[in-house]
């Protein structure tokens, strides 16, 4: 496959660049100058909060692209590029709603700190993984302010459990499956796709010049915003019939493998 055109990668994290132990390999952080070294811009696109994302990312901060909160925010060093939030009457609708599903717990996210309700403490552990800055307040509803998502979490199943009672606000919102068990309901353009085509104009990159990796159904619209759109092995099904192409599982170096080719390095001669 010839990848010469390539001036921009973007990839998710969880379930993507980021292994089932939520690390970043130093196979990938050896790589990463080289990229920058062909002129080759990374952007960093996840559900997670900004300041998470900055976290696994921390030697390379800043000279990254960040896309969080689904889309809903992004940054360049310390410019904003994007900024979708949620409107502030849909929030209180939202929780409304979130009130009669059993088995949940409910993440305000904002651009600077998440929020949780004070009975959440069992949840505590899940939460930091995804968002390290984050307040407990008596009740969600206590919250007043701008918020860019609201993150629903199941411990069994998203999609069985979660969307089944959210998916009619879909078109007034945007209510994507995030994760096996996370669902995310935000403004309807806060989503990958939009924030990543904010990034493509901003550096005149077109989709022809552009390589994404993605594993779930909020990567979707920003997968088809490239010619090398990139399912991993552990992929969603439907992603996998929409991703122009595969590669191997988080686990094994799916992103790590094509960057070695999109570098010409002999695959395995890297670091683990």
């Amino acid at each position: 496959m010839d990848f010469s055109s390539v001036k921009m990668v973007v990839s998710d994290m969880d379930g993507t660049l980021l292994n089932s132990n939520h690390e970043v390999s130093d196979r990938f952080f050896e790589l990463f100058p080289k990229l920058a070294q062909n002129g080759i811009r990374f952007v960093a696109a996840s559900g997670r909060q900004y300041d998470s994302i900055i976290d696994k990312l921390q030697p390379i901060k800043n000279e990254i692209t960040v896309i969080a909160e689904n889309g809903g925010f992004a940054m360049e060093g310390s410019t904003e590029i994007v900024s979708t939030p949620l409107a502030s009457d849909k929030q209180y609708e939202i929780l409304e709603l979130l009130a009669d599903i059993p088995d949940i717990n409910t993440v305000l996210c904002g651009k600077k700190c998440a929020y949780i309700a004070k009975d959440a403490s069992n949840f505590l552990q899940k939460l930091k993984e995804y968002y390290s800055s984050y307040q407990t307040l008596p009740e969600l509803k206590a919250h007043h302010g701008e918020l860019l998502k609201i993150a629903i979490y199941h411990p069994e199943s998203s999609e069985r459990y979660i969307y089944p009672a959210v998916a009619h606000l879909n078109g007034d919102l945007m209510v994507k499956i995030s994760g096996p068990n996370w669902v995310d309901i935000s403004s309807p353009n806060a989503h990958k796709g939009h924030a990543l085509q904010k990034v493509q104009s901003l550096y005149g990159i077109q989709p022809s010049e552009t390589m994404v990796f993605g594993d779930y159904f909020n990567d979707l619209e920003m997968l088809a915003l490239a010619d090398y759109s990139f399912a991993m092995a552990n992929a969603h099904p439907d992603v996998k019939k929409e991703a122009k192409h595969s590669t191997n599982s988080n686990d094994d170096f799916g992103v790590e493998r094509v960057l070695e080719k999109l570098l010409h390095i002999n695959p395995g001669t890297m670091g683990s």
